[in-house]
């Protein structure tokens, strides 16, 4: 009986080294970018269930898919942080602030949504500045507040170098995106990079929890100056983040779910189709547990001076991508010219990032984005303990 309770333990706990606070997704159908529909989103949270519970879009009125994502969770315990596009036409955003409203008549919202997120990368495009996000947010959270789910999280997402004091102001929680293969950062530095960008970020957000909202490394594609994207790579990433990230109770959304075979690649680095943990039929990456702490010791905490030194120096050249207008999750970067491009139709968003930060303020007990990290803290102990009874 001891034996079976052992090894039933030891099984969660491989279970729970697969699994993660929430995936990217972008519902549109995998190989051809076709909308999707309930049964195509129910057979993709069936794959991912495996190892989250919650997902980030982007827009829920491109493609309209905010309905079947929302139908597709019905009389589940998912949760999906819902995206609002906006760029520089204000009817953009105005037609996805209306859907939101229109979706939370119809879906309950305080079941299954567990964030807001007003605006993807648009200070970065230059599509915006941070006033009129924060205006967007303020907006958001008061219609929101008018039909009495004003205790959903509203937030805006931007990368490290863009989110500012006004921005930090007008949120619930500050959600950043860091990548440090748009840095040209080598993979044996990528993990300092990311934290240094993380504490500067806290530093800046005060008492507000900071979430990094995107991060990831992509498996192929061309290098980007001494970044160099392979499977070995994209999985020492992974595993050093999340588990250092578990460490800390610092809170995220990996980029991304799935290998997007229809997004375009227009890029110099040719990597926008190879981000997902998963291939595009769907199989995984990597042989299970997908990346293992046990032993896992962080780098040393670089010092505050040298954080935000380092990170006003590399903010200036290397803030991300060339990242195109459209909703769908991060961003294809064009070595030529750090510069973004807009194209606004509803097809696919991208952009890349970095962030900065200062400590551990994400303990709050508030939490954005589910309970994947608590149920990888508790299993591990739990794992801890079963190896204990065996000896």
């Amino acid at each position: 009986m001891k034996l079976t309770l052992t090894l039933a333990t030891l099984a969660t706990a491989a279970a729970a080294a697969n699994q993660f606070n929430g995936f990217s997704y972008n519902p549109k159908q995998l190989k051809t970018g076709a909308c999707p529909t309930v049964d195509t989103v129910r057979d993709d949270l069936s794959v991912l269930s495996k190892y989250t519970n919650q997902v980030r879009i982007y827009s829920v009125k491109d493609c309209n898919q905010g309905e079947p994502v929302l139908r597709a969770m019905e009389n589940t315990d998912w949760k999906v942080q819902l995206g609002m596009w906006v760029s520089n036409v204000e009817s953009v955003y105005e037609a996805d602030r209306n859907e939101l409203i229109r979706l939370a008549g119809v879906f309950d919202f305080k079941k299954h949504v567990s964030a807001v997120i007003v605006g993807n990368e648009a200070i970065y495009r230059k599509e915006q500045t941070s006033a009129q996000i924060a205006a967007k947010v303020r907006d958001t959270k008061a219609a929101l507040t008018k039909i009495g789910l004003g205790s959903i999280p509203v937030t805006a997402s931007e990368t490290w170098p863009y989110y500012d004091p006004t921005l930090v102001a007008a949120v619930d929680y500050v959600n950043v995106h860091a990548f440090p293969f748009w840095e040209g950062t080598p993979i044996e530095g990528a993990q300092d990079k990311v934290f240094e960008h993380i504490y500067a970020i806290q530093k800046l957000a005060g008492s507000k929890k900071v979430v990094v909202g995107e991060t990831g490394w992509p498996d192929a594609g061309g290098n980007y100056e001494a970044a160099v994207p392979s499977l070995a790579n994209e999985q020492r990433y992974l595993k050093e983040f999340i588990c250092r990230a578990n460490l800390e109770k610092i809170d995220y959304i990996w980029f991304s779910a799935f290998d997007e075979a229809w997004k375009p690649v227009t890029n110099a680095s040719d990597v926008e189709t190879h981000w997902g943990v998963l291939k595009g039929d769907k199989t995984p990456k990597f042989s299970s547990p997908m990346y293992d702490c046990k032993g896992f010791v962080p780098n040393t905490k670089p010092s505050s001076s040298s954080s935000a030194s380092s990170s006003a120096s590399s903010s200036a050249s290397k803030t991300g991508s060339k990242a195109s207008s459209t909703p769908s999750g991060h961003s294809s970067t064009d070595k030529s010219d750090n510069k973004s491009s807009d194209t606004n139709n509803n097809s696919d968003k991208s952009s890349d990032s970095q962030d900065k930060s200062d400590t551990s303020k994400n303990s709050a007990a508030w939490s954005p984005v589910g309970s994947g990290l608590s149920a990888v803290s508790i299993v591990a102990s739990m794992a801890a303990l079963a190896v204990s009874a065996l000896i």
